[in-house]
């Protein structure tokens, strides 16, 4: 459910489930919003789930289960992984530090398995966890533009800088915070937080106020992602290694142990894992979890593949074995093999480079 459902249905939205949430999925033309975010700006409402962590020792509690360093200053925030022990992802998360609490934001149907687990785990801790989802509406704006977006309708506080850092000031009379993003969708971005109740305001705001700024859903959201080379959780990210993934951003290799940290040190010291997510130009548009070969032998499969409306071509990323042969690439597509290129990632250069981009410390072939 969203909390603006009024004014997406004056916008012509349909909706599809995310997670365990219904988010709105386009407004009829869902390449055509990519192509507006890319050259303004755009704002969609987040399915985001948030996880409140309280008390005393809340930024210890935290720290010892993530992959990165939790912040312990107000207005800063962290990208992290919670692993298993096996080292696969279970979780990502972005971490804020507001003072007298965490707020995590994760993917809507990791909410309560993450919370339910970590109240098992309080003992003689300072910390109280709890869902805090239904208190809270999400936006975010993204695009070239996004920064004059923001200028526009906030009131008390300048764009905050650097990325995952944040400020709090109004919109319209209504307290916001407003925190950079690091670029997950390629261009400037920004994600604006208020009281549930203020939502449709909020949202209001951000697409008739100051700046113009056009409503985008998640099928605009995925097609932005892939051109800017950032893997989708679902499907790239979720039960793989971090190392595979090469999200090196939610990894502190200085940090003390936490859950899969024996894993992730194995295979950076091994140089570089058995496969890698690279950005593959194939002749039709395939599925998820198509077959990639290399001549006759497989070779890996795709994660997520979309038309991209700036390149007017399909493009996917996939997962390749490392030293696979990318001069005869094919993908599997309707029971057929057609030809595919390998290339650079991100497909799209925008305005702000992903900090999701796949990197990897091994040498290349």
């Amino acid at each position: 459910m969203t909390l603006a459902g009024e004014l997406h249905d004056d916008h012509g939205a349909t909706y599809r489930d995310h997670g365990d949430r219904s988010v709105v999925a386009n407004y009829g033309r869902p390449e055509s919003a990519a192509l507006a975010v890319r050259n303004g700006a755009g704002a969609i409402e987040m399915g985001y789930g948030i996880v409140a962590v309280e008390g005393d020792d809340r930024v210890d509690y935290v720290d010892n289960a993530v992959s990165n360093q939790v912040p312990t200053s107000d207005g800063t925030g962290v990208y992290a992984l919670l692993l298993d022990p096996q080292g696969a992802i279970e979780t990502q998360l972005y971490i804020y530090n507001a003072g007298e609490r965490l707020l995590l934001f994760v993917p809507p149907d990791r909410t309560t398995p993450l919370v339910t687990d970590w109240q098992d785990k309080v003992f003689i801790q300072d910390v109280e966890i709890r869902d805090a989802t239904s208190e809270f509406g999400v936006f975010g704006i993204h695009g070239p533009s996004a920064t004059e977006k923001i200028a526009s309708v906030l009131n008390g506080a300048g764009a905050p800088e650097p990325a995952l850092t944040f400020v709090r000031g109004q919109m319209d009379s209504v307290g916001v915070t407003v925190v950079a993003t690091d670029g997950f969708l390629g261009e400037e971005g920004y994600e604006v937080i208020c009281a549930a109740e203020d939502a449709p305001a909020v949202f209001e705001t951000l697409l008739t106020r100051g700046y113009n700024a056009a409503p985008f859903g998640y099928d605009s959201f995925e097609i932005l992602a892939a051109e800017a080379g950032t893997p989708l959780f679902d499907t790239g990210i979720r039960g793989q290694i971090p190392n595979v993934v090469g999200l090196r951003n939610a990894l502190d290799f200085e940090k003390g142990c936490y859950v899969g940290q024996e894993v992730v040190s194995k295979v950076e010291n091994r140089g570089r894992p058995s496969k890698r997510l690279v950005g593959l130009q194939p002749a039709a548009l395939p599925e998820s979890g198509a077959a990639v070969f290399a001549g006759d032998a497989a070779a890996g499969e795709i994660t997520h593949a979309v038309h991209s409306p700036t390149e007017d071509a399909p493009v996917a990323l996939a997962f390749l074995k490392w030293g696979t042969d990318t001069d005869s690439l094919t993908v599997r597509v309707d029971g057929e093999e057609r030809p595919a290129t390998r290339c650079d990632l991100p497909f799209v250069d925008g305005s702000q480079q992903s900090a999701r981009l796949p990197a990897y410390s091994g040498a290349e072939e």
